[in-house]
């Protein structure tokens, strides 16, 4: 199989992301939050909540298979990052930094309270294990869904090593907000790997197993990367599915999955937490030096 046949097949991929997105999912809503408009699906449940980050070019609806399965037993809360959907966009970069702190403060302005289980595909992982690294106390544990590396378009995966029929397409298919996430794609990369790894907490890898076919260094390269996600999270669990990059459209049930051990090992912990008895700072106060004689 050729490259560019392959590759091709990827870039039809993307444009079912920017397709996707004509029904709307249950409890969706269009409201204001501060001078631009914010396209969000929401159900208040148990805790913790989970929070859906999409991929380039995707809407929240790539996560309608998943969400009915697991809106009953917990929060869930999806939305469409600023410029794609029914959401404004912003004038702000489309670097990670500047997209986990709007979606931060997205959560607090709707009232979801953290700690948070995150799941993000393709590059809504990427972004996801900013917000891990970032705000790591607000997390109860991750799951990216063939997430984006961090140094996804490094070496032989840079743009400027795909083939121009390639390079063409993807310049005709995305644009707008997503040219402008793809062309800082680097530097989010960056900005994860320059802050310290999510650790203790539970870490979901689900990675695609049907690899890119042809033989050739950019296809290596990018398979190489897919294997690699899990190492950059010692203890994470990664499992392999049999899907194509889609894996919310194609194997839904494998993130139903991951999700349900995330909420029973993070409702686990929390149990353990308040069961463990505050000890009293007696010893400090027994030894504490009598106050001085007036």
């Amino acid at each position: 199989m050729k490259m560019e046949e392959t590759l091709a097949g990827a870039i039809a991929v993307l444009m079912v992301m920017f397709l996707c997105g004509c029904a709307s999912l249950p409890n969706s809503a269009v409201e204001k939050m501060g001078n631009r408009n914010v396209e969000f699906a929401m159900t208040r449940h148990d805790k913790p909540p989970v929070v859906f980050e999409n991929g380039l070019g995707g809407r929240m609806e790539w996560w309608k298979k998943v969400l009915p399965e697991i809106s009953n037993d917990t929060t869930t809360f999806a939305y469409n990052r600023p410029g794609y959907g029914n959401s404004d966009p912003e004038a702000t970069p489309r670097d990670g930094l500047h997209i986990v702190d709007e979606l931060r403060a997205l959560l607090r302005d709707k009232g979801v309270n953290p700690p948070y289980i995150l799941v993000g595909h393709s590059i809504g992982g990427l972004y996801m294990q900013l917000y891990a690294r970032r705000y790591p106390e607000e997390v109860s544990a991750l799951i990216l869904v063939d997430s984006t590396h961090p140094r996804q378009l490094d070496g032989e995966g840079a743009l400027e090593k795909q083939s121009f029929l390639v390079r063409g397409r993807l310049g005709v298919l995305v644009t707008g907000t997503a040219k402008d996430e793809l062309d800082l794609l680097p530097q989010t990369g960056k900005q994860v790997l320059d802050l310290p790894t999510l650790s203790g907490k539970p870490i979901f890898v689900l990675s695609a197993s049907k690899p890119l076919e042809e033989k050739s260094a950019v296809a290596d390269d990018a398979n190489a990367k897919r294997k690699d996600i899990a190492s950059l999270y010692p203890g994470s669990k990664q499992v392999w599915v049999d899907s194509g990059h889609a894996i919310p459209l194609e194997k839904p049930e494998a993130i139903v999955t991951a999700i349900h051990e995330a909420l029973r090992l993070s409702r686990q912990n929390q149990a353990q937490l308040e069961s463990t008895p505050m000890i009293p700072n007696t010893a400090l106060q027994r030894d504490a030096p009598p106050a001085a004689r007036p």
